[in-house]
C-alpha cells in the first residue's frame, strides 16, 4: 500500500460514503468513529522525538540535539526505527483494547527540522542544531528511519515547525518572523525540501507565528505556492495545536472562528490540532468553504491511514508487546548517548584513572537528576540511571564516591526552612574530602522548553542569557575555591556561557540530556572505557552581546556561517581521548558536486571514532561570510591504523543562494576544507590542528 494512487483511491471511495458533517468531524485531530462504515476512532495526535513519548514505557533515547551532536545519519535512522516498532508494539496492544487516545495512533509529529538559529530559544533541544545541511541530513534518516521500507508505512512521520519558527516563545502567538527571500532559500526552508522531496515525509505542521504577514498554518505563499507547488508534496498537513485559533485572537488577520477555519482549510491544512475546526460546518453555511475543500481534506487523510494499512493486515500486526524497550533498543540508546557526548575541554585529567584515587565528589543539582536526563516530549523509562548512580556503579566498592546535590536547579535555596544556599557548605566538605570533583550543572525542561510546557514563566521556557541560574554559578566558584580538580559536566541541550569553567576547570563535558540510562555511559566515557566523540551541532558564544536581538530572524550575524566574532566553542567541534589527523584528502568534482576521500590515521593508543567534516566556501558575493558544512562522516579507527572514507556530499555544495532567493552556481573556484571541525581560528587553537586545505575549480 505504499502506492499513493491506490490508497488514495480508497480514500475517495470510502470518504464519498460519508456525510458532509462526517468528511468535517474527521478533519478534527481526535477524529470520531464512523461505525456504519466500520472506521474506528483516531487521534492523529502523537510524539516521537526522541522515543515513543507520553503514552507509557518506551525506549528513551537522548534529546535530538545530543543525536545532532553524534554527526551520524545511520544512528538517527536506527532510532526512528525503534520509534517506529515501539510505536507498533504499542497501537497493536492498545487498539486491541479499543483504546483509541491521544498518543497512541501511529502518526508521529516528529522530527523537529526547525534551525536552532538563537541559543537563547527554549525549545532549540527538540531540533538538530543551527546548520541546514546536518538538520536535513539527520531529518532524512529519521523520516526514512520512522516510515521504512515495507509494503505499508511503519509510521507517518511530520516536519515540524513549517518554517520560520525559533522563538521567542512567550510571542509566538502573534509573532510576525520576517526573513529575507535569501535567508527563507538559505536556512529556512532547505530542510522541509529535502524531507518532502527526498525522503518523502508523510506529514507537515505548521508553525504558530507568521512567516512575512501570514500566518503558517493559513500560509498561501509557505503551503500552496512552496510545499505543494513546488516541492509536490502529497501527504497532509497539521496545525500546531491551537494555533489556527490565533489567527483571530491574536494574529488579527481573521474576524472570526468560521473565517480562521476557512483561512485554514483553503490553503491546505487537512487536521486541526486544536478546536477550530469544530465550526468548520457554520463556515460551509456561511460560503467560507465548499463540500469540495473539506471533502479534500478528508481525502489526503483517509489516504495516509490506508497508507498504514490501517484498514488492512500488515507485516506489522504482529510486532508484540515485548519490544519495547527491549535489550536491543536500550543497546542502541546506550550507543546514541556515547555518540552525543562531547569533550570541551581536557587538560588530561580525563579518563579518570582508578589506580591512586581514593575518593571521587560528585556534585551539582543535576548529578542525581532524572530529569535531566530526559529532556521534554519524552517516554516513560523502566528504569532510569543518573550519572551519581552510574558513577557507583562503575567505581565500586574500591574509591568512595561522595555526594552533594550542592545547591537547588535555579531556586535560592533546597529546604525551604533553611538559609539561603543550603546545601553549598556540603558541597564544598564534599570537594575538600575528594581527589577529584565532577560537578554536574544544567537546566532541565522545567527551565527550557516549550511555552506552556515549562515552569519558566518570566522567558516562557526561553532562556534571558546564556548564564547557568546564580545559585549554580556561585556553587561552581566554591567547589574550584577548594583547589581540587574539577570536571565540569554540563547537561543542557543548548549553548550556554562556560566561560568561568573553561578558565578553571580541569575539564568540561557537554552531556546535552543523555536518555534514560544516559548516566551509566557518561561514567563509562569518564572512566575512559570509551573516548568522546560527538561534535557540536550549535556555536557556544561567549556571551550574547555580540548576538542580534532574539526577535530579529535575519541571519546576519548568527550561526558560525554568518557569526564574525571569536566564540567559545565552534559549530562541529569536540575532541577525544585519542590522537588522529586526517592524513591526506582529495576533492574532485563530479557533475555539479563534489566528491571528497580522506585517510584518517590514529596516531595514538586508543580506538577511536572521529566525525570527518567537509567545508566550501565558493569565491562568489553571494556565499554565506564563513565557509559551510557540505559534508560529514563518522568513522571508527583502531589505534595505529589509517582509515580510507568517502564522504558523502551536500548535491548542492557548489552552489549559493543569491539576494533574490534563487539557487546559483558558486562561480569557478572554491576553497574546500577537510579535519575534524571548522577551518576556522578558534577551532585550530582548540584542537592544535589545522583543516586540509583543498582549491576546487570547475
Amino acid at each position: 500500500m505504499r502506492n499513493r494512487e491506490e490508497a488514495l483511491r480508497r480514500a475517495k471511495e470510502l470518504v464519498g460514503k460519508m456525510t458532509l458533517e462526517e468528511k468535517a468531524e474527521q478533519l478534527r485531530y481526535d477524529a470520531p468513529a464512523i461505525p456504519r462504515l466500520g472506521v474506528p476512532a483516531y487521534n492523529w495526535w502523537n510524539e516521537g522525538l526522541h522515543g515513543v513519548a507520553r503514552a507509557g514505557v518506551a525506549t528513551v533515547f537522548p534529546q535530538a540535539i545530543g543525536t545532532a551532536a553524534a554527526f551520524d545519519t545511520d544512528l538517527v535512522g536506527k532510532i526512528a526505527d525503534v520509534i517506529a516498532v515501539e510505536g507498533r508494539a504499542k497501537y497493536n496492544a492498545y487498539s486491541a483494547e479499543e483504546d483509541r487516545d491521544i498518543y497512541k495512533g501511529l502518526t508521529f509529529w516528529s522530527p523537529n527540522v526547525n534551525i536552532f538559529r538563537d541559543p537563547r530559544w527554549g525549545r532549540g533541544h527538540e531540533t538538530f542544531g543551527e546548520d541546514p545541511y546536518l538538520t536535513g541530513e539527520l531529518g532524512q534518516a529519521f523520516v526514512k528511519g520512522l516510515q521504512g521500507d515495507g509494503e505499508y508505512l511503519k509510521a507517518a512521520a511530520c516536519a515540524k515547525h513549517f518554517a520560520v519558527h525559533s522563538g521567542p516563545e512567550a510571542l509566538r502567538h502573534h509573532f510576525d518572523a520576517k526573513a529575507s527571500a535569501k535567508d527563507m532559500r538559505e536556512t529556512y526552508l532547505p530542510a522541509f525540501e529535502k524531507l518532502v522531496k527526498d525522503a518523502d515525509v508523510e506529514a507537515v505542521m505548521g508553525a504558530y507565528n507568521r512567516t512575512n504577514g501570514e500566518p503558517c498554518c493559513g500560509s498561501k505563499t509557505l503551503m500552496v505556492d512552496i510545499l505543494r507547488g513546488e516541492w509536490g508534496f502529497k501527504g497532509h498537513f497539521v496545525s500546531d495545536c491551537w494555533a489556527i485559533r490565533d489567527f483571530h485572537t491574536n494574529h488579527m488577520v481573521t474576524d472570526t472562528v468560521e473565517e480562521s477555519a476557512a483561512l485554514a482549510l483553503k490553503n491546505g491544512c487537512d487536521v486541526n490540532c486544536g478546536n477550530t475546526y469544530i465550526h468548520m460546518m457554520k463556515a460551509y453555511e456561511q460560503g467560507l468553504v465548499t463540500e469540495e475543500d473539506i471533502t479534500l481534506a478528508a481525502e489526503r487523510l483517509f489516504t495516509t491511514r490506508f497508507l498504514l494499512g490501517l484498514f488492512d493486515e500488515t507485516e506489522y500486526d504482529k510486532i508484540g508487546y515485548d519490544k519495547i524497550e527491549c535489550a536491543e533498543h536500550i543497546a542502541l540508546a546506550d550507543r546514541a548517548t556515547a555518540e552525543s557526548v562531547v569533550l570541551l575541554k581536557n587538560n588530561g585529567i580525563l579518563p579518570l584513572k582508578k589506580e591512586g584515587l581514593k575518593a571521587v565528589g560528585v556534585i551539582g543539582p543535576n548529578a542525581n537528576s532524572r530529569a535531566a536526563l530526559i529532556g521534554n516530549y519524552h517516554g516513560t523509562s523502566s528504569r532510569y540511571i543518573t550519572v551519581l548512580e552510574g558513577i557507583q556503579d562503575k567505581i565500586g566498592d574500591d574509591v568512595r564516591v561522595y555526594y552533594s546535590e550542592g545547591c537547588h536547579l535555579f531556586q535560592d535555596r533546597v529546604e525551604h526552612l533553611g538559609y539561603r544556599q543550603d546545601r553549598i557548605s556540603e558541597a564544598v566538605a564534599v570537594a575538600k574530602n575528594s581527589d577529584v570533583v565532577i560537578l554536574v550543572v544544567g537546566l532541565d525542561e522545567t527551565l527550557e522548553g516549550e511555552e506552556g510546557d515549562t515552569g519558566n514563566s518570566y522567558a516562557s521556557g526561553d532562556k534571558v542569557d546564556l548564564l547557568l541560574p546564580e545559585v549554580q554559578r556561585e556553587l561552581l566558584e566554591a567547589v574550584v575555591k577548594v583547589g581540587k580538580p574539577v570536571i565540569l559536566l554540563n547537561m543542557t541541550g543548548s549553548a550556554m556561557d562556560l566561560r568561568y569553567a573553561e578558565e578553571n576547570c580541569a575539564a568540561v563535558v557537554q552531556a546535552w540530556y543523555p536518555g534514560a540510562r544516559g548516566g551509566r555511559v557518561i561514567a563509562d566515557i569518564l572512566m575512559g572505557e570509551i573516548s568522546p566523540s560527538g561534535k557540536l551541532p550549535v556555536t557556544f558564544y561567549r556571551d550574547t552581546e555580540e548576538l542580534p536581538d532574539f526577535e530579529d530572524y535575519s541571519m546576519k550575524g548568527r550561526t558560525y556561517r554568518y557569526f564574525e566574532g571569536e566564540v567559545l566553542y565552534p559549530f562541529g567541534y569536540g575532541l577525544s581521548y585519542g590522537s588522529a589527523k586526517v592524513a591526506e584528502a582529495k576533492a574532485v568534482a563530479v557533475d555539479a558536486t563534489l566528491k571528497v576521500v580522506a585517510t584518517v590515521q590514529n596516531t595514538g593508543d586508543m580506538d577511536i571514532e572521529e566525525v570527518v567534516q567537509v567545508y566550501v566556501k565558493a569565491d562568489s558575493a553571494d556565499a554565506t561570510p564563513n565557509a559551510r558544512l557540505a559534508g560529514f562522516a563518522r568513522v571508527a579507527v583502531k589505534a595505529g591504523q589509517s582509515v580510507a572514507v568517502e564522504v558523502p556530499m551536500d548535491k548542492d555544495a557548489l552552489t549559493v543562494i543569491n539576494d533574490a532567493g534563487e539557487k546559483i552556481s558558486g562561480g569557478n573556484s572554491y576553497t574546500v576544507s577537510v579535519g575534524f571541525g571548522q577551518p576556522d581560528d578558534r577551532t585550530a587553537a582548540l584542537t592544535g590542528q589545522k583543516a586540509v586545505i583543498l582549491k576546487v575549480t570547475k
